[in-house]
């Protein structure tokens, strides 16, 4: 490494740090429910377009793939909630299959390791500090993971990774850090401090795990199958069993992020076997990412 690149690389550092600093005297709760409100605003037509105009560009979003066309948003919220066309993704329908919840790319993946997941380079966090029950964390400390991470310009809808049966769904109430990489370099234990709902399903590949973490600005979550469970709006953390499990697809809306954010895939079956999948690489729902080995 070039004494340049070193240099850029601390300096990047230390950027880093002294934003995530800055932040811990910011009110990222407030603001993010501020924005929630003002996304959510039916502003002048001209005014509403302007802004989308400028996010379109500024994060080159790719307008071809929405649903709808531009002056079809009604809010700002509802562009960076958009739907996209039929036909959009290509599913990967392989028997004992997963495949990617999200569009975005693949922040890291890999098997646990006495219960333990990576957030970065020398940072890891432990399976029940995530999950909260430590029923729960139990089934899956020998299991595997995969977080994607969404940015601005991404598809803002998370789909379910594998066919099966909803039995459980957790909100935890928390914090609202960003999750973009300073605070994934700096915030310990990041996706166990955010906002976040645990939603779990029995599958063919048997019990999945899939986690969307909230973050700051906006940092509301709405779910498909379940319209009370709601992040970022005050409630308190909640475990909702279903005695009547809720059938889902492979590929069908999970929820949705009212802004970019994390979707980490939990695996508790060691049998399951990970994809190839390189940190930093780009994916998009409907790619294959685990495999059940026999």
């Amino acid at each position: 490494m070039t004494n340049t690149t070193k240099e850029t690389e601390y300096s990047w550092k230390a950027s880093g740090q002294f934003l995530i600093t800055a932040l811990r005297f910011f009110p990222k709760k407030g603001w993010s429910r501020l924005l929630s409100v003002l996304v959510q605003t039916r502003f002048p037509k001209f005014f509403s377009q302007w802004v989308m105009r400028r996010f379109i560009a500024a994060y080159q979003l790719d307008m071809n793939e929405a649903e709808n066309a531009l002056e079809d948003f009604p809010t700002i919220g509802s562009l960076f909630t958009r739907a996209l066309k039929a036909g959009t993704h290509n599913i990967d329908q392989s028997p004992l299959t997963a495949v990617s919840p999200a569009d975005g790319h693949v922040l890291n993946a890999g098997r646990l390791h006495e219960g333990k997941l990576i957030q970065c380079k020398g940072h890891d966090f432990d399976i029940q500090d995530l999950l909260i029950d430590p029923e729960m964390a139990n089934r899956y400390k020998n299991g595997s993971w995969c977080t994607v991470y969404l940015s601005p310009r991404d598809y803002h809808r998370v789909h379910h990774p594998i066919e099966g049966n909803i039995t459980r769904a957790d909100y935890v109430n928390g914090a609202l850090w960003p999750v973009n990489q300073a605070a994934v370099q700096n915030v310990k234990k990041l996706f166990c401090v955010n906002e976040r709902v645990i939603t779990y399903v029995d599958s063919p590949l048997g019990e999945v795990a899939t986690i969307m973490v909230g973050a700051t600005s906006v940092g509301h979550i709405t779910m498909a199958f379940d319209s009370e469970i709601v992040a970022n709006k005050g409630h308190k953390s909640q475990n909702k069993s279903y005695e009547q499990s809720i059938e889902i697809q492979r590929a069908e809306e999970l929820g949705t992020f009212h802004l970019g954010s994390t979707a980490i895939v939990l695996f508790a079956n060691p049998k399951v076997e990970l994809a190839e999948l390189k940190d930093g690489q780009a994916i998009r729902i409907g790619e294959v990412i685990a495999t059940l080995v026999d």
